[in-house]
């Protein structure tokens, strides 16, 4: 299966790329850049959809690639059977029921029904230096505190989570640093997800360097498709 050979890349030593698609801004373009730039998956979801029409545009993609589509989803309602698998996502870094475990109590019984493959997710939002889309819909505060991230990091671990996503925010203006990817990386044996504010080859080079697992592009490439080209260097 797709999913299961995307898990194993993920907790190999061969560092991913990945593509964050909002479903709000699908763009065909992407997908087929995408394919000629050492993409490893499509990730489909966000925080505050307008329309919920994930599966149209997982079949969409499935019709320009063979890349794993892999739902991010901002809530139970972006589920769907088309999807290779899903990132099961608990807001570890904030303290709101709703997100921590309501939601998934919710979403449980939907999840068996479709038999979708998941990977349990400890999502971790981080200042990014705005306030992004999830911070609004989820009412909580992004961590800041260096030794704060790591020990949630630490704890998610401990939890049972297969990995951790370190999330700057959509379109943030401050990339999450090398220095505490490589503290928390030191810290923690699962693989380490990283997204929000990558833009360039440096930045996704020094993530890469500092051991992340997977980067993922989002926002940056909604504004100029054509960056994954540039991006998909720092993938040698």
């Amino acid at each position: 299966m797709k999913f299961d050979k995307f898990v194993k890349q993920l907790n190999s030593s061969k560092p991913l790329l990945a593509v964050l698609v909002d479903p709000d801004k699908f763009n065909p373009e992407v997908i087929r850049l995408s394919n000629e730039n050492k993409v490893n998956c499509f990730l489909v979801g966000g925080s505050g959809l307008k329309t919920n029409n994930i599966s149209q545009v997982i079949t969409e993609i499935k019709k320009i690639s063979k890349i794993p589509v892999v739902l991010f989803p901002g809530d139970e309602t972006q589920l769907t059977k088309q999807a290779d698998g899903l990132l099961l996502l608990s807001l570890l870094s904030g303290r709101n029921p709703e997100y921590l475990i309501e939601k998934h109590v919710r979403a449980a019984p939907l999840i068996h029904k479709l038999k979708l493959s998941h990977l349990p997710t400890a999502y971790l939002l981080l200042e990014g230096g705005n306030t992004s889309t999830t911070q609004k819909i989820t009412g909580t505060t992004p961590l800041s505190s260096q030794s704060k991230i790591i020990f949630t990091s630490l704890a998610g671990e401990q939890l049972g989570f297969k990995a951790i996503y370190l999330e700057a925010g959509s379109g943030a203006k401050k990339t999450i640093s090398a220095g505490l990817i490589k503290k928390i990386k030191k810290t923690i044996s699962i693989p380490l997800i990283v997204g929000g504010g990558i833009d360039s080859e440096k930045k996704a080079t020094e993530l890469i360097s500092a051991g992340a697992n997977m980067i993922v592009v989002g926002n940056a490439l909604e504004k100029n498709s054509a960056l994954i080209h540039e991006i998909s260097k720092a993938f040698k």
